[in-house]
């Protein structure tokens, strides 16, 4: 991957995937409303910066339940996003059965028209299906 960090803290880091022309999102430790609505902030000005429709959203280091954040996410940042240009969202599991819950808590929230996301248990098979999309 060749990535430039776009804005980086304690619980995510953001960067832009000159490859595959998309943004690839790492999360990282507990996540909480607080760190969630911030780093899905920094994740949409990001996405509107660089004007690409594609994410790979790695939550492979999250460690906790965030599921206090989900309405929020798939209520009002999705759709943002989508307003943004976001056309598909590649979101990569932690292996924490309660960060889990919490994103398919998320996706429930979600509109039914809007950007294509998917779930996955491993990043390769993530990215192989954004790099088709």
């Amino acid at each position: 991957m060749a990535l430039r960090v776009l804005f980086e803290s304690e619980y995510v880091t953001v960067s832009y995937d000159y490859s595959n022309e998309w943004l690839y999102v790492d999360w990282k430790k507990d996540q909480d409303l607080h760190s969630v609505q911030t780093g899905c902030e920094r994740m949409l000005e990001c996405l509107q910066q660089e004007k690409c429709h594609k994410v790979l959203n790695d939550n492979r280091q999250v460690e906790s339940m965030w599921s206090d954040a989900s309405e929020w996410v798939g209520k009002v940042w999705l759709p943002a996003m989508a307003e943004a240009g976001l056309q598909y969202f590649a979101w990569v599991y932690s292996p924490n059965l309660y960060s889990r819950l919490s994103t398919d808590l998320t996706l429930q929230h979600a509109p039914a028209v809007g950007p294509i996301a998917f779930t996955f248990d491993n990043i390769d098979t993530a990215s192989a299906w954004l790099r088709q999309m």
